[in-house]
């Protein structure tokens, strides 16, 4: 049985379905203007939806009025929001199409892959971590894959050449980033054989030495462990990495994790001295 009525105005609360609803309460402590429906629910073109896909179906407005001009959005939000995923489906937010920010997006874990639709799978699962762009001189219809270079540590590098120099001078920044012992140097001659040695190094330089006292032309990979944070555990039993600071599901927030905790201090990886 269905009945019509032009207009309708619920001084109260209107509910649809069976139930209390703690959000809106229920009797004398109603809240007035509260809408409780148990769902489904849809909003806008009525066959937007062939079957059931949510609690709330949102589409785009189908309105034959001629007073109602349909806006181009199905949804616009003022205010705050939070999505609070749960294992319903892989993703708690599933965007098919394009993306824009006006703000800032902040991240506290960020997927190394790219944010098209391309990867489907989670870039911790893959095999290699990989970046993939279109093709910088192929153009359209070409694209350009690369994984990245790993190792067994959190290591970083400092390259370039040195000419009519003998002392590489390390960033100002691995004063406080890398373990001096962990420095490896790499050096390859550029015009003619020098015979080029490192003759030592610390937090700020890296002393050459070339044959006969010959100008050094040459270029040069530093590499060191860093130090600012836990050295890596390469193999560990079990699924879970032994430092929950670095558990994807860890759920305390980024900038309140502690990378460097004690109790994580794992064995140094690349010692040199």
């Amino acid at each position: 049985m269905s009945i019509n009525f032009d207009d309708v105005q619920v001084g109260g609360t209107l509910r649809v379905g069976t139930g209390v609803c703690p959000a809106v309460k229920d009797g004398d402590e109603g809240i007035n203007g509260a809408v409780y429906a148990e769902g489904p629910v849809v909003f806008g073109t009525q066959q937007a939806f062939p079957q059931e896909q949510a609690t709330l179906m949102v589409a785009r407005t189908e309105n034959k009025d001629p007073d109602c001009e349909p806006a181009d959005r199905s949804l616009y939000v003022k205010g705050n929001q939070f999505i609070e995923g749960d294992d319903g489906t892989e993703f708690a937010l599933d965007v098919d199409g394009k993306v824009h920010f006006t703000g800032d997006l902040i991240c506290d874990v960020i997927s190394p892959k790219s944010l098209s639709s391309r990867f489907v799978d989670k870039a911790d699962q893959l095999p290699a971590k990989p970046f993939d762009i279109q093709h910088p001189t192929k153009g359209e219809g070409y694209r350009l894959r690369y994984v990245s270079l790993e190792g067994p540590e959190n290591g970083v590098y400092y390259r370039g050449r040195l000419k009519r120099e003998k002392e590489i001078y390390l960033p100002n920044c691995w004063k406080g980033l890398v373990h001096t012992n962990s420095i490896t140097v790499q050096l390859q001659p550029v015009g003619a054989h020098q015979d080029i040695i490192v003759k030592r190094w610390d937090d700020e330089k890296i002393y050459l030495q070339a044959k006969g006292g010959m100008p050094i032309d040459c270029f040069f990979h530093v590499y060191a462990e860093r130090k600012d944070i836990n050295p890596l555990m390469t193999e560990y039993q079990g699924d879970e990495y032994p430092d929950p600071n670095f558990d994807k599901k860890c759920k305390v927030p980024l900038e309140d994790r502690n990378f460097a905790d004690p109790k994580y201090n794992f064995p140094r990886n690349t010692i040199t001295t």
